[in-house]
């Protein structure tokens, strides 16, 4: 059986509560002819839905799935899909509506068990690591030395966990050379039902092909990659930061000098990648794919899920809407389609707004004009103009060339 109960912030009316028993989805949002209707305007229609991943196993785990315009959060993390463990807190868009999941089934609370081999008493209960050795308190599972502490996000290929490398933590405490590096880890697990996809492998072996070959302090270290009981696992450096898109939606838009220097710092990234032979593109450069690392502040470039090397045969179309490059529409991204997208980054950093907003029809062409931005001054504007220009040899060639023309704009 699960149970929604709608948390009120202040305590100050009784909590409302809903309970499905045989319900393999539940529909929530602001429709009528959802299950559970929520009156608020930042709720969307239809704004998130529930399902169990084996709707004919009423035992199995459920997950998540946004279809908000304005996002959910799961405990705290804006996610488009994810696993949801007995206790997860769904809020619907930031300042929305607070639902807590609780179920009452065996595979959900084994989730809950505590790691053998930690002693000690006092931990709060909903710590991951104890408070006095450091060491997991729960794991999901093992694969391999990694124990799986929680789900961090589920995508259409992959679901990514937070690991813990424990042959890694049991070298730190004997080599004094590995002291001080974490043996926290981003796992990446294919989705079973893309194993007898081809295109879907070749994509997952492919970004554990050019990861293993990018070392570069903007983007994530890789650890490993094996296959264990038929599926396909990527370890990654686990990064302790913000993704800008999580950042605008909870403290709002920055102010212009932080964006530049955050899309500087992106573009070195990216010229250290496109300088590789052959040149890694990305083509998934958005805001939620650029992290603030909470050690320095340095930006990350994180998911190289659709990374590709250039001059490779590669038709299919990857992307986010608003911050591809017509050329990626097509299936045919060049260098400079990772350098286009950092125009409608910049400016939702500063906007707050999605990009739609700001692409006007010219002749046959729609092409990005962030008018009417009071902190767009002519200088920078024309900097963004040309570097999303629809035709690729009228825009910068280099992202050492951008990163030169954005500080000129500071």
């Amino acid at each position: 059986m699960v149970t929604l109960t709608l948390l009120d912030p202040q305590a100050l009316i009784p909590p409302q509560r809903w309970c499905f028993e045989n319900e393999p989805i539940i529909r929530i949002g602001r429709s009528p002819d959802n299950h559970i209707v929520l009156n608020s305007t930042l709720v969307s229609r239809y704004h998130v839905e529930l399902r169990q991943t084996d709707a004919t196993d009423l035992e199995s785990p459920w997950e998540m799935v946004n279809q908000g315009r304005n996002g959910t959060f799961l405990n705290g993390i804006l996610v488009t899909q994810g696993l949801l463990l007995d206790g997860a807190l769904l809020q619907l868009a930031q300042g929305g509506p607070t639902l807590k999941f609780q179920v009452q089934t065996t595979i959900v609370q084994s989730y809950q068990l505590p790691v053998a081999g930690c002693p000690h008493l006092g931990n709060p209960p909903d710590n991951l690591f104890c408070l006095h050795c450091g060491q997991p308190l729960r794991v999901e599972r093992q694969i391999r030395q990694y124990q799986i502490l929680r789900a961090l996000g589920q995508g259409g290929m992959g679901t990514t966990y937070l690991a813990w490398d424990a042959a890694n933590a049991s070298t730190a405490q004997t080599a004094p050379q590995q002291l001080g590096r974490s043996p926290l880890r981003v796992l990446k697990e294919m989705n079973a039902d893309m194993a007898t996809v081809a295109k879907a492998q070749e994509l997952f072996e492919r970004e554990a092909r050019i990861l293993q070959t990018l070392q570069h302090p903007g983007i994530p270290q890789f650890f490993d990659y094996f296959v264990e009981d038929g599926k396909k696992y990527l370890v990654m450096e686990m990064i302790q930061g913000q993704d800008l898109e999580k950042r605008i939606y909870q403290q709002g838009p920055v102010k212009l000098k932080l964006a530049l220097e955050w899309m500087v710092q992106a573009c070195q990234v990216l010229d250290y990648m496109h300088r590789q032979h052959p040149p890694v593109i990305h083509r998934d450069i958005k805001p939620a794919n650029l992290m603030v690392r909470h050690r320095n502040q340095q930006i990350v470039v994180l998911d190289f899920g659709a990374v590709k090397e250039f001059g490779t045969p590669l038709g299919t179309r990857i992307g986010a809407e608003g911050y591809s490059a017509p050329e990626q529409e097509q299936g045919q991204p060049v260098t400079q389609s990772d350098l286009y997208a950092i125009a409608p980054t910049l400016v939702f950093l500063v906007t707050g707004e999605t990009p739609y907003k700001f692409y006007r029809k010219r002749g046959a062409e729609y092409r990005f004009r962030p008018e009417g931005i009071p902190t767009i001054t002519p200088r920078l504007q024309a900097v963004l103009e040309r570097v999303t220009h629809p035709q690729v040899g009228d825009r910068y060639r280099t992202a050492q060339e951008l990163a030169q023309a954005l500080a000129s704009c500071l």
